[in-house]
């Protein structure tokens, strides 16, 4: 199987060739959904998103803000894109939604027994990581949740480190996430449990709620597309981490 470098490289030089003003494409370092290290490729959705971005012959300015800041710049903007994007209830009316590039499980992930529902998590749990800005913030509250139960991680903050140190009692995230990030970590040996999935959104490719008509259609074209020639998978699949027994 080609390496995604080496996938996106092609799909990126196809669509070099007619590409005008580069588009800008705000995305956190959220590996292996969104990666800023080109070397082994931008991750997940960021992959697909660039592929799109290639096959309409758009070259793309990638911007890396706070994950919060960076909601706010696109929303109010113009023309700006942004991944990967949940789409909940308090996002709808914010931006435009183009297309979904996948579905992103989640669960809480802890060092004991795991929980098998949220009702157990409210009983169980004191301090739940998830990250600041994240869809997993809106999730938890829906779910009765307190804000003290709530330890919303700054980037940079390593749940892996908190949670073996116990500063934390579970971490609530992405599925692929949490594996990516505890197979490279200096805990790997310990044994992570992870619950059942609880929750599952769409991540979304989004773009400014003012935004060109045109750009959307051809973006919702191209994505499909990729998705239809089995492209995206490839991409998404090389990404995936070996899947620990629950």
């Amino acid at each position: 199987m080609p390496t995604p470098l080496c996938l996106l490289v092609a799909l990126l030089i196809a669509g070099a060739a007619t590409a005008d003003e580069p588009v800008k494409l705000y995305m956190p370092d959220a590996p292996p959904l969104t990666l800023h290290h080109y070397e082994g490729g931008h991750g997940m959705a960021g992959d697909v998103v660039l592929a799109a971005l290639a096959r309409i012959g758009k070259l793309t300015d990638i911007v890396a803000e706070p994950w919060p800041r960076a909601q706010i710049s696109v929303s109010r903007g113009r023309n700006m894109l942004i991944i990967p994007l949940s789409r909940t209830p308090e996002r709808e009316e914010l931006y435009t939604w183009i297309a979904s590039i996948m579905e992103l499980e989640r669960a809480f992930f802890s060092l004991d027994e795991p929980v098998e529902n949220f009702a157990q998590a409210r009983e169980r749990y004191r301090r739940i990581g998830v990250g600041l800005g994240t869809a997993q913030v809106g999730i938890l509250q829906r779910e009765g949740f307190s804000d003290e139960q709530i330890v919303q991680l700054k980037l940079g903050e390593n749940p892996t480190h908190l949670l073996s140190l116990g500063r934390i009692d579970a971490w609530f995230t992405g599925v692929p996430e949490a594996l990516y990030i505890w197979e490279s970590s200096a805990y790997r040996e310990q044994n992570l449990r992870r619950s059942p999935t609880l929750a599952s959104t769409g991540l979304y490719l989004g773009c400014s709620k003012d935004c060109d008509g045109d750009l959307v259609a051809q973006l919702r074209a191209a994505i499909s597309e990729l998705e239809q020639e089995g492209v995206s998978q490839r991409l998404r699949q090389a990404y995936l981490p070996l899947q620990p027994d629950p």
